[in-house]
């Protein structure tokens, strides 16, 4: 992974934005099932989900910091959760305003 906080925002976000449409394709063109295979399909999701997002957010600083470079790593890391907590404000922000309008 990068030491970019920026691109590990941006492939976070892209991460979201790729599991979401998907999710809504399958919608669109009807083919969510009904029946046991959805809540696996949704819990593996979330558990995917989680690992991709572990590694994205706390792989390469966590490395840093145990190789002796603590400060680095503890700024990388906040840094990479401030802009993605930016760019999620982006979405809800665009959400209100397609919402309201």
């Amino acid at each position: 992974m990068t030491q970019n906080p920026f691109y590990n925002a941006i492939l976070a976000a892209g991460y979201i934005v790729l599991v979401v449409f998907i999710m809504q394709g399958l919608q669109v063109f009807g083919t969510v099932p009904d029946n046991i295979l959805m809540p696996m399909v949704a819990l593996s999701l979330f558990v995917l989900s989680a690992a991709v997002m572990g590694y994205l957010f706390f792989y390469q600083p966590a490395m840093l910091y145990l190789e002796g470079h603590q400060r680095e790593g503890v700024n990388l890391f906040l840094r990479t959760v401030g802009l993605f907590a930016m760019i999620t404000a982006a979405f809800i922000a665009t959400l209100f305003a397609v919402s309201f309008s």
